[in-house]
């Protein structure tokens, strides 16, 4: 089975698309592998796997750790969500772009943002769950987040009136990351 990817606006920014076999008794598809990440030019190690559910509507991020520096691959197992990725690396050229892309069980697709980038999701079924593996380990001492609606990176999402917690709603803009000395850990190459 092979593993390919899409390129998007974003140039760190990957989608990644497994090859699905599918009969009578289910499916079956290569999720992660090393030689072929490798090959894609995408990490091969992992620190931490992380899974959670929500219910429709639920806009969960936009969400980023500067210490350890970590990138996320998400993907969604179960459901339907609106994956999203913004450029937060001071001095890029696409620094405030955002790329969104709508993931399910059916398609299987995967979205690979390195550190530098905030990242969140938005519930498009019933209830889906989101899995991500991290190349870092959670440090809540040196993790933040950016408004989920800030006009100034304009995300289109597919959602009205979303359901967010405390800490998603209260987030800061990009505008005011940029400010805080912490933002200079996440510098384009």
């Amino acid at each position: 089975m092979k593993l390919t990817t899409q390129k998007t606006p974003i140039d760190d920014v990957i989608v990644v698309v497994p090859e699905i076999f599918r009969d009578d008794r289910g499916f079956f598809m290569e999720v992660f592998r090393q030689d072929q990440f490798k090959e894609l030019g995408l990490p091969e190690l992992f620190a931490q796997m992380n899974h959670s559910g929500s219910v429709k509507d639920v806009v969960r991020g936009l969400h980023f750790q500067w210490d350890p520096p970590m990138g996320k691959l998400m993907r969604v197992p179960r459901g339907k969500a609106f994956l999203v990725a913004v450029d937060i690396r001071k001095g890029s050229p696409t620094l405030g772009k955002w790329f969104g892309i709508e993931a399910s069980e059916e398609n299987g697709y995967q979205v690979w943002a390195p550190a530098g980038f905030a990242r969140g999701f938005c519930v498009l079924s019933d209830y889906a769950e989101v899995q991500y593996l991290c190349t870092g380990i959670y440090n809540n001492k040196a993790e933040s987040g950016i408004r989920w609606n800030d006009p100034e990176i304009g995300i289109k999402w597919p959602v009205k009136t979303p359901t967010l917690s405390y800490k998603d709603q209260s987030a800061q803009t990009l505008a005011e990351w940029l400010k805080r000395p912490e933002s200079d850990n996440f510098k384009y190459k």
